[in-house]
């Protein structure tokens, strides 16, 4: 019976008849055509469902199919009550959906298209005629709400006419704790260069600042908890529309004698502890993709490179020195026990002569970076990221890391196809990847690019090497419907944390029961992540 008056309130809301703007719940799991073939179905109110703390979304449609005329939309939402208790609605961060161009179809029978995926925090939208606006909403359930369940609306106005939908939320007892206290260790990698790029300021200056704080806060919200520093010149080659500089002036004087200047190193640094990223400072990298090292010749005033492979003596002569004088600035500045030298995909070989000179430099540095799992890498590696197809780590030795507090994770790059997150990528695939985390039994997640944009991400999101939306999450105006969702799978490894630490015997196998699914590293293209995490979501809710 509740069902249906839902569905009847719904259809009330919705009220859409020929040549007339309609409004109605959708799907989070779906990204919404903008050219609609036809009018919408119908949809019940989504089930939404939260612990104190938490955040959960919903997607609503509206559409314009028929409607001959542009319009200017504007949304709403109010507060949501449960009798006398109240979630204000400052609570309910409210987005319109936009489009972008994306690739990476072909195989799946596309070509570029406009995919829905940014999410626009303006109070207004202008939607063109005979076209789909989806609205995006982001509900932050305080941790010292009452339980109970909740109602309120989200509304759509134009040209004096509202429309609205009831959203109904339960909140139950159980308290998600804040980002900052969450164990998912979040590994996104930051491009400040991008920033001062697409906003046309002066790198490091007060503007630059200003423009990266919101990003950067946005990533502490999701318990981002690594700080990525490139301490040599160009460590991935270039690969990106904004090539990582060297945090670090290294200058050679008249006498050969080593100066390093870390003013930029530290200004980052501070900076992103300031937005709340404080537990892990990665260096990038002395295991480079180019093998070219830059330094100022103070007898020349000039800039010099040094080519070298490791295992040559100038490789040693130019990082020894350095490595040392970092260790004892890292030892100053109290971080040394958070800094992680760090090194990505590189052959086994070269990174053992790398380990080798860190190591002298000072016993006490540590190591991080995405590998091959091998026995030596477990044993030389304090923080170590495997690729999601190619995970063969023992579940004993990655229990044992834990133990141990070591750390181990695994990432998603350019592949797989599925689970990824793409910008034309199943929203669900972003969620799966926090439940796989748990299933393995893994400490976490990386991914390359928090924000390495392309030339004009907010229109377009290819790139000209890999499949769009594999350079960045987020977009220069703010979230998207895919770094939401990868939110949702972060928050549900941490309740699964939270049942394990205190369940039977019986819940623990109850527990294995659920994340079963999710263990395999073989994604078939036809899984229905979304379905997946519904059902896991619904016995984690019963737990």
């Amino acid at each position: 019976m509740f069902q249906l008056m839902m569905l009847m309130m719904c259809a009330s809301a919705f009220a859409q008849t020929a040549n007339k703007p309609g409004f109605y719940w959708g799907s989070t799991d779906v990204r919404y055509d903008q050219m609609p073939l036809d009018a919408p179905k119908i949809a019940p109110p989504p089930v939404l469902r939260a612990w104190r703390g938490e955040r959960v979304s919903a997607q609503a449609v509206v559409s314009l199919y028929g409607v001959d005329r542009d319009l200017e939309i504007s949304l709403s939402v109010s507060d949501l009550k449960s009798g006398k208790n109240v979630i204000p609605a400052d609570c309910i961060r409210r987005y319109f959906v936009r489009y972008v161009l994306a690739d990476g179809y072909g195989k799946h029978g596309k070509d570029s298209c406009l995919v829905a995926d940014r999410l626009d925090p303006q109070p207004t939208c202008r939607v063109e005629a005979s076209t789909n606006c989806p609205v995006w909403l982001d509900i932050r359930v305080p941790q010292d709400a009452t339980p109970g369940k909740y109602s309120g609306t989200v509304s759509v106005s134009f040209e004096g006419t509202t429309l609205s939908l009831p959203i109904k939320l339960t909140v139950g007892k159980r308290v998600l704790p804040e980002p900052k206290d969450w164990k998912f260790h979040l590994d996104l990698w930051q491009n400040p260069y991008a920033v001062a790029r697409y906003f046309d300021v002066p790198l490091w200056s007060k503007e630059h600042f200003d423009r990266m704080r919101p990003l950067m806060e946005m990533y502490a919200e999701a318990g981002g908890k690594v700080i990525t520093t490139s301490i040599i010149q160009h460590p991935w080659n270039s690969q990106t529309e904004d090539p990582f500089e060297s945090m670090i002036v290294k200058m050679k004087g008249i006498d050969g004698r080593w100066t390093y200047d870390y003013t930029v190193f530290d200004r980052w640094v501070e900076f992103m502890m300031s937005c709340g990223v404080t537990e892990q400072i990665d260096c990038y990298t002395i295991v480079l993709w180019g093998y070219r090292f830059e330094y100022i010749d103070m007898a020349t005033s000039t800039l010099k490179t040094i080519a070298c492979q490791p295992g040559e003596k100038a490789y040693e002569e130019y990082l020894l020195p350095f490595l040392t004088d970092f260790a004892r600035h890292l030892k100053a500045k109290g971080w040394f026990d958070k800094t992680c030298i760090a090194m990505d995909e590189r052959p086994m070989d070269q990174m053992r002569i790398a380990w080798d000179i860190a190591r002298r430099a000072d016993p006490g540095y540590r190591i991080e970076g995405a590998v091959n799992y091998s026995p030596e890498v477990v044993s030389m590696m304090y923080d170590i990221s495997l690729a999601y197809q190619h995970v063969n780590i023992p579940a004993e030795v990655a229990a044992q890391r834990r133990a141990d507090g070591l750390r181990t994770t695994f990432y998603t790059c350019c592949s797989p196809d599925h689970p990824n997150t793409f910008t034309f990528s199943p929203p669900a695939e972003s969620a799966f990847l926090g439940w796989h985390a748990a299933a393995l039994g893994f400490d976490g997640y990386l991914r390359w690019a928090y924000n390495s944009w392309v030339k004009d991400p907010c229109k377009d999101t290819r790139f000209r090497t890999w499949y769009s939306g594999d350079c960045f999450l987020v977009y220069p105006t703010g979230s998207s419907i895919r770094f939401e969702r990868l939110i949702q799978g972060i928050q549900d490894y941490e309740k699964i944390r939270l049942l394990r630490a205190e369940a039977t015997p019986a819940q623990q196998k109850k527990l294995d029961a659920i994340l079963a699914p999710f263990a395999g590293n073989k994604y078939a293209d036809d899984t229905n992540a979304g379905a997946l995490i519904r059902k896991a979501e619904e016995a984690l809710w019963k737990f």
